[in-house]
């Protein structure tokens, strides 16, 4: 069993910073890959950012200057460093994670999500 946490979630004001984190924890051997995604109020879940184990990166273009994803594999945590946020960056925001494990065959995990509020 694997479990995805993620924090660092609020209210902040247009122009601020959040950065969130996703913590992965069970029987785990590797995450090879984790990224996050955003649901806005009745709109779908879209992707945000993505990173692999090698480092490569792809953003959505809406983050694109804005946000920095990384990962610390000795930690199987995930970040999302969001700057100069805007109002349309409202949403709540999930952690996806690719997991191997001794225990069972590789597959993705999401997190509860996070909600990231930024006013006008």
């Amino acid at each position: 069993q694997v479990r995805l946490v993620e924090s660092g979630g609020g209210l902040v004001q247009a122009g601020g910073s959040l950065r969130l984190s996703c913590a992965a924890s069970g029987s785990i051997a590797s995450v090879p890959a984790m990224g996050w995604y955003r649901q806005a109020p009745g709109k779908q879940r879209e992707l945000v950012a993505t990173i692999t184990s090698g480092g490569v990166t792809n953003y959505a273009d809406s983050a694109k200057g804005r946000f920095t994803i990384s990962k610390d594999s000795a930690k199987n945590t995930g970040y999302l460093q969001m700057n100069s946020l805007k109002p349309e960056d409202t949403g709540v925001y999930y952690c996806n994670a690719f997991v191997t494990s001794w225990a069972f065959s590789p597959r993705d995990y999401w997190g509860q999500g996070t909600q990231v509020t930024v006013s006008s």
